[in-house]
């Protein structure tokens, strides 16, 4: 059974596909078979991967509307024990027509339930609270929620974690916060220190020991297509996602 983790934050600009991508190939790097399945309309996630959008034969459009199964759009990237079921910004349209559809809230969980065995599944959710989303947070085990270390960082997370609740309550019992992961954390400024104060009271129990730090190397690698870890492996940035990644090993147990 794979280990399905939604990586989350309605907030857009925190990290969230920067996470899921670095976390997904230091856990494949680690020896364990991942998949990312980029549920992001903007596709960030396909192509920071290196994946030509244009050359794609199907997309997790395809496999939510069930003309095709997840099996059928997997692309095995250049990097050993990573694999990626790609999105283009069709992925929008696609929700305008799930909103009609039966079975609207569980198209992925059928997916993933019915698709190839993984090891991890990491899911690289919208930056926003839409019916994607909730199809993440069903199909998940666990949330992962990087949050950025600047002033607004808090806000609307309320709102993140009373959808959590709901959805644990109705459809996904099971569904836990695997932790709260700072991002873009600048060591030279006071505001990052009192940010990370601020999530640590929130979420004391929840809040991961390695932090994301601010590093150009990490910013630069999604052109180049590659995650850190093979764009710049002795980055700051990269030596960060891949003790976090042992971290969730450890928090998974």
């Amino acid at each position: 059974m794979a280990t399905v983790i939604s990586v989350t934050n309605q907030k857009g600009g925190v990290g969230k596909t920067t996470s899921a991508i670095n976390l997904a190939y230091y856990l494949a790097r680690m020896g364990r078979k991942t998949l990312i399945i980029d549920f992001d309309p903007q596709g960030n996630a396909t192509s920071g991967l290196g994946i030509d959008k244009k050359m794609l034969e199907g997309t997790m459009a395809d496999v939510v509307l069930e003309t095709k199964q997840l099996r059928d759009i997997i692309i095995e990237t250049e990097h050993k024990n990573l694999f990626i079921a790609p999105s283009t910004p069709t992925l929008a349209n696609t929700e305008v027509e799930l909103a009609q559809a039966n079975r609207r809230f569980t198209r992925l969980k059928n997916a993933i339930d019915n698709g190839p065995e993984y090891d991890f599944i990491i899911i690289d959710s919208p930056p926003s609270l839409s019916l994607l989303t909730v199809n993440g947070l069903i199909a998940a085990r666990y949330v992962l929620l990087p949050v950025q270390a600047e002033f607004y960082a808090l806000e609307g997370l309320g709102q993140l974690l009373e959808t959590m609740k709901l959805v644990r309550k109705s459809m996904n019992p099971t569904l836990d916060l695997i932790g709260v992961l700072p991002t873009m954390v600048d060591g030279r400024t006071s505001l990052s220190g009192q940010v990370l104060a601020e999530i640590t009271k929130h979420f004391p129990a929840k809040i991961f020991k390695h932090t994301i730090p601010r590093n150009v190397r990490l910013a630069e690698a999604p052109s180049h297509g590659l995650p850190i870890g093979a764009y710049d492996r002795f980055s700051k940035g990269a030596r960060a996602y891949k003790s976090v990644a042992k971290e969730v090993l450890e928090r998974v147990g």
